[in-house]
């Protein structure tokens, strides 16, 4: 199987299957002298955990990464990168094989079982191996590495739907986003979900939903204006997540039933050298390259196709059949979704940071990194489109 890379400058290789010893990483291109520890990287690991909250899968794993290359503990204990590949490991600890013994023969609808195995010959079924959500750990990990590479950049990311129940934009509060097993913004909402996910869990089926990534404190001039737009490479990324379905940049479709004026994004003069726009409906990239507001992306994550209920499929030789899905699975996998698009958007970023400075000279967001604070305070603290 090819294909297991992403990036460019900022490169990262995952390894593993669902069921195998453990999954991990190769992180290439990461600058020398910045100071990253295992603690730093489990934060955002601990939030992609499974079984965390009866709204996800039960599957019990510790997540716990440990650094194998690419960092040195100084003489004064400072574990800083070197420059070197960053290999990191997580083993999985609490794969039960037996619960797929039943459908080894049979194809599930929406999964990739019949891809799978008309393009290989042969495909993995303890847990769908790599197709399997299991692999995004390791972005998440890798995520983690990203975003120390750009001085003040931030990524946040929130669950803003869940099947046909969206969040009231009016009650946005970043600090709730961490108060609540959904990563939802809107208190709220997160209670009408609560009960909704109740009720999808007890049925035996899944709902799908929507996650929207924000990255505040990115530098002007990442992206370029053709094949290496900004924002074409976070939609790459993002699509890259097992589930995705879909991806818009700021407006996204919502700019088809604007006019001109709109869904202009206005100027006007703003603290010394820096523009200030009234809106942000081009999510913080214009011509494929970031313009200093914060970058905005959102993407919609299909129904967990592994379900209780059954549904009719053939298997392997092609005879007419139902398929069950037994074991631990995520009644909406777009709740662990939240920081794997975090990490994804990172990754891309970190990325396009390094390739900007390639190829100008120039250390991108240099004044940025220097008063981020004081051009935060101008900035959006949450989306305008």
């Amino acid at each position: 199987m090819s294909h297991n890379s992403f990036g460019h400058l900022f490169r990262i290789t995952t390894w593993g299957e669902s069921h195998g010893p453990a999954i991990g990483c190769v992180v290439d291109g990461c600058p020398p002298g910045i100071a990253i520890t295992e603690a730093e990287i489990q934060a955002y690991l601990d939030k992609r955990r499974p079984g965390t909250s009866k709204f996800v899968t039960q599957r019990k794993e510790p997540d716990r990464v440990q650094i194998l290359s690419g960092v040195f503990t100084t003489e004064d204990g400072e574990q800083l990168t070197t420059g070197t590949p960053i290999a990191l490991e997580i083993q999985n600890m609490d794969a039960r094989s037996k619960d797929y013994g039943d459908i080894k023969d049979k194809f599930r609808p929406g999964h990739a079982d019949y891809t799978y195995a008309e393009k290989y010959g042969v495909r993995d079924f303890r847990g769908s191996g790599r197709a399997s959500a299991r692999e995004t750990a390791t972005r998440v990990a890798a995520g983690a590495v990203a975003r120390k590479v750009i001085p003040g950049l931030r990524v946040r990311g929130a669950l803003v739907q869940v099947g046909p129940h969206k969040i009231d934009r009016g009650n946005w509060n970043w600090d709730a986003v961490n108060e609540n097993p959904f990563f939802c913004p809107d208190p709220e909402a997160a209670e009408t979900w609560a009960s909704y996910l109740d009720d999808v869990r007890k049925s035996g089926s899944s709902t799908g939903a929507v996650i929207e990534i924000v990255a505040d404190g990115v530098p002007i001039g990442l992206g370029a204006p053709l094949y290496a737009k900004l924002d074409q490479d976070i939609a790459s990324g993002l699509m890259s997540i097992n589930a995705v379905k879909g991806v818009e940049i700021g407006a996204g479709f919502a700019a088809a039933a604007l006019s001109g004026e709109e869904n202009a994004d206005e100027m006007r003069n703003g603290p010394p050298g820096w523009p200030m726009f009234l809106s942000n409906n081009a999510g913080g990239i214009l011509g494929g390259i970031s313009t200093g507001q914060p970058v905005v992306a959102r993407f919609a994550v299909k129904p967990t196709s592994s379900i209780l209920n059954p549904r009719n499929t053939i298997d392997k030789s092609g005879n007419n059949t139902e398929v069950v899905t037994k074991g631990r699975h995520d009644p909406c996998v777009g709740i662990r979704a939240v920081p794997i698009g975090e990490a994804m958007v990172a990754i891309v970023l970190a990325d396009h940071y390094l390739r900007h400075r390639g190829q100008t000279g120039q250390d991108a967001g240099e004044d940025l990194a220097r008063d981020v604070d004081t051009r935060l305070e101008w900035l959006p603290t949450k989306p305008s489109t």
